[in-house]
């Protein structure tokens, strides 16, 4: 499945109104805010239609499921929007991960928990709360609201020790380009142990460099983590590949056009998060040029000076060569 779909759903006392535009979507917050709420109106819709007195408008189905016939009810299940309240222990499961994988449906999991099993987008975790556009009515109007995904600061951040999630190309380029500049870097190889080397140099200037788009269930505890670690910071392009791919280096209008809308573009049965698309754009644009890139290892081409700085011009608020000062 392609593309973003707008949900609304509302009874007499209430309604949300909301866009999902990624496989996989994480709803969170405190008891009473709505969540719950949400899942048996589209349950009850799902079993009962308009004789429920619900109104449900949406491009694509959407169903719930729960239980543990949840795996006979997902392979019933095709170009829906699945939600999936919580409770449901299964989520947190690599089975379920797996289950998912290769489906084209979009899933809107209900958690307050992290999940591990799942790459999901830091900028694709809600919370719901009353929209002030509608305060004035009877009905309550209710929206999603991003959790994360604020940006930087407007000052340079100017870090003396990186971090990075990749252990691979990404790595071996920030690596080289502190090297020139005298900062530290080592590689986290994944973004389970990020938490604990940024934990081992509390009091310094650090920066993590991670994938965004599938670094979602990390963000609880990092961002608690950098509360008292307030020289430390977080920077969260989709991946290294879409940083390439945004730099210009590229001159490629069918780039310019998947980057202004890229849920238009990933098929959800072919690509379980976006970093996996962009890598595959990315090798699949360069494949007869120059600047070939592969995953694994490093085209010495992107330190060159020219393409070096292309790249680090999409970092525009962080500082890493010491030439630009």
């Amino acid at each position: 499945m392609v593309g973003a779909y707008r949900v609304v759903i509302q009874n007499k006392k209430i309604k949300f109104d909301f866009e999902i535009r990624r496989n996989i979507t994480i709803l969170r917050g405190d008891s009473a805010t709505g969540k719950t709420t949400l899942v048996e109106m589209i349950r009850e819709y799902e079993e009962l239609g308009p004789d429920s007195g619900i109104e449900l408008q949406c491009e694509k189905d959407c169903v719930v499921l729960s239980g543990r016939q949840w795996k006979k009810q997902l392979a019933d299940l095709s170009q829906s929007i699945v939600f999936i309240d919580e409770g449901n222990a299964f989520t947190a499961s690599k089975e379920f991960a797996a289950a998912i994988q290769k489906t084209d449906n979009y899933y809107v999991l209900v958690t307050r928990e992290g999940l591990e099993t799942l790459p999901y987008s830091v900028t694709e975790i809600y919370g719901i709360r009353t929209s002030k556009h509608f305060g004035d009515l009877k009905q309550t109007y209710n929206e999603f609201f991003r959790i994360y995904g604020k940006p930087m600061g407007l000052e340079k951040l100017k870090p003396t020790a990186i971090i990075t999630e990749d252990s691979n190309s990404g790595f071996q380029f920030f690596q080289a380009v502190c090297a020139e500049n005298g900062i530290f870097c080592e590689s986290a190889g994944g973004k389970s142990n990020i938490f604990k080397m940024l934990s081992d140099r509390a009091g310094e200037n650090v920066l993590v460099v991670a994938d965004g788009a599938a670094f979602g269930s990390q963000m609880e505890r990092i961002m608690q983590l950098l509360a008292l670690q307030p020289d430390s910071h977080i920077y969260l392009p989709e991946s290294f590949e879409w940083l390439i791919l945004r730099s210009g280096l590229l001159e490629d209008a069918e780039v310019d056009e998947i980057l202004k809308s890229p849920e238009n573009y990933v098929e959800s049965q072919q690509y379980f998060s976006w970093e996996r698309y962009f890598t595959a754009v990315l090798m699949q644009k360069t494949a007869d040029s120059y600047l070939k890139y592969t995953k694994s290892k490093l085209n010495p081409v992107y330190l060159q000076e020219h393409e070096k700085k292309a790249v680090l011009s999409e970092m525009s608020r962080i500082q890493l060569d010491k030439k630009d000062i």
